[in-house]
């Protein structure tokens, strides 16, 4: 496939773009220089921008300073002005998408010396996207709305934001309309002062959450790369599958979701208690959980770091009983300061109660609604509801099984594990789900072959998928023509992707073998889930401030897509 025509066209195309005066400093040089990779990614997250302007989440209340902004106004409510739009956002998505991939090849290996190009690659990838227009999700006006709501003195986890006037206008989906509030107090109590700081201008709020994301990826840039040292995997490696993927960049800093702080309070937290300040892992994970309580299922794992050994259940118990206590004490004081009490634990958790038909469990529970429905009297919403509350059942069975199992593995890999089973058997399945469960397994192992084909493509499906699908267009355009457009580039660039691009084309090699690495294990083959010989103990060597322990000849000295075939 790599000798086709079309693959000796675009090689001989960027031989000689790569001489052009004009081109050559974002086209060609060497192969072991990041820098035109650097530039390349940077372009395409311009083009997101300027994309974003014209298909992007906006509210419509009188307070926002962009709907009706006469800059952006030929971008919104023309044709030609959308489709340019929709067309430089699936381009600048899949540019990003090769600079992700590219980068790998061009740092000469994992290791320190590329952990730097990586954070510089983050910086300038990300810049752009903080001027964008919100893309990939218009979750944020949910956090808006419902910060405006607890403001009201509504309690989010009794009745949903169409209690508020004008919500719709706000920007906020209406799918989750009626649905109680899946967030933590103390991101409700952040909600409610960016909605109070803004002063009711949408864009303000945005800028506000948008910073409060950025937060949690600084909490991951500092973490990840320590609790990847800490457990022998690779600190480069973590950095570019966790934050660098285009996934991230845009669910994090282009949509401003609330997981990036989460997911950064829960590695900061395990860093803290792997290196045995219990009481700030403690804070940070309970911390959290008061932004998303999915971040539950991480806490009773993690918390096990602190034993040196783990083969005891006795010891085990001790210190979940111990974070149990902490864990009612700071949650109940916070439940109590927004007149909620615990009842937002159970609450936030059932929140995913509702159904998306993406979702195979959610598919499943709403088919066999329809099929009880059909042949009895009972109501189907009653049936699939019965069904989600055993499958929710059903997953809080294996979570505590691996956690009682008399050889616990790694406690962040299980917890990955854990969290891995949770997500599946949800009945509501979002793309950024995903990334709750990176970190978890980045920072115990490097992976390669078959295994990181397969999230490389999930990464790149989700992102050309989403963001060309999830877009606003003005009512007198046809949405289903624009997004028909920008599908049919997405998918005509991931096709030169996949199979004619000379340089990752190869790296969706689907025929080589998975494989894992670990400092103290080495390449091993990629198994199924299976009792360890022994159980967890900490690593001492790996937990010393910047050492990098005993580090095998024959570390992960290679890019996305080598392996053994």
């Amino acid at each position: 496939m790599r000798d086709s025509r079309l693959t000796r066209a675009a090689s001989g195309l960027r031989d000689l773009l790569g001489r052009f005066p004009g081109t050559s400093w974002l086209i060609g040089g060497e192969e072991a220089e990041a820098s035109h990779t650097l530039r390349q990614g940077m372009l395409g997250s311009l083009l997101i921008m300027v994309g974003s302007w014209g298909v992007g989440w906006l509210a419509t209340t009188p307070g926002s300073v962009l709907v009706v902004n006469p800059l952006l106004l030929p971008l919104r409510t023309t044709t030609a002005g959308v489709v340019t739009c929709i067309v430089l956002l699936a381009l600048g998505s899949l540019l990003l998408v090769r600079s992700w991939l590219r980068i790998s090849q061009r740092l000469g290996g994992w290791g320190p010396h590329a952990v730097p190009v990586l954070r510089r690659a983050l910086v300038m990838w990300g810049a752009p996207l903080l001027f964008t227009v919100p893309i990939f999700s218009r979750d944020v006006y949910s956090y808006i709305a419902q910060g405006r709501a607890l403001h009201a003195g509504l309690n989010p986890y009794e009745t949903g934001i169409s209690e508020l006037p004008g919500w719709f206008a706000e920007g906020a989906d209406g799918l989750w309309a009626e649905s109680p509030s899946p967030y933590g107090p103390l991101f409700l109590a952040l909600a409610r002062l960016i909605w109070f700081s803004s002063d009711d201008v949408p864009e303000a709020a945005v800028v506000l959450f948008r910073l409060l994301s950025l937060l949690g990826v600084v909490l991951m840039v500092v973490f990840i790369p320590r609790l990847a040292e800490g457990l022998g995997s690779d600190a480069s490696w973590a950095l570019w599958l966790c934050l660098l993927n285009p996934l991230s960049l845009l669910v994090f800093i282009a949509a401003a979701h609330n997981d990036a702080l989460m997911i950064g309070l829960m590695v900061a937290g395990c860093w803290a208690m792997l290196t045995q300040r219990r009481w700030w892992g403690a804070g940070l994970l309970l911390g959290a959980v008061t932004i998303k309580p999915i971040a539950l299922v991480v806490v009773p794992f993690a918390v096990l770091l602190l034993l040196s050994d783990t083969s005891s259940r006795r010891a085990r118990l001790r210190q979940w009983l111990w974070i149990g206590v902490i864990a009612v004490l700071v949650l109940g004081v916070l439940g109590l300061s927004l007149r909620v009490g615990f009842g937002w634990i159970p609450a936030a958790l059932g929140a995913g109660s509702a159904a998306l038909p993406a979702a195979p469990v959610g598919l499943l529970g709403l088919g066999l609604g329809e099929a009880a429905a059909a042949v009895t009297a009972v109501d189907a919403d009653t049936v699939a509801a019965v069904f989600f509350a055993v499958v929710r059942l059903f997953s809080g069975v294996v979570v505590a099984w691996l956690l009682l199992r008399p050889r616990l593995g790694n406690p962040v890999l299980w917890a990955g594990y854990g969290l891995a089973v949770v997500v599946v058997l949800s009945s509501v399945l979002q793309p950024w789900y995903l990334l709750w469960l990176l970190p978890l397994f980045a920072v115990v192992h490097v992976y390669r072959g078959r295994i990181l084909v397969l999230v490389s493509l999930l990464i790149t499906l989700l992102v050309v998928g989403v963001i060309v699908l999830q877009v606003s267009v003005a009512q007198w355009i046809d949405a289903t023509t624009v997004q028909l457009i920008g599908v049919g580039v997405g998918l005509a660039y991931l096709v030169y992707l996949l199979f004619f691009d000379p340089n990752t084309a190869e790296l969706f090699d689907i025929s080589r073998r998975s494989e894992r690495w670990n400092r103290s294990e080495g390449w091993a083959r990629l198994r199924e889930l299976s009792s360890p010989a022994v159980s967890w103990r900490r690593p001492q060597r790996h937990c010393e401030p910047g050492g990098r322990g005993g580090e095998d000849a024959d570390g992960p000295a290679q890019s996305v897509g080598e392996g053994d075939r």
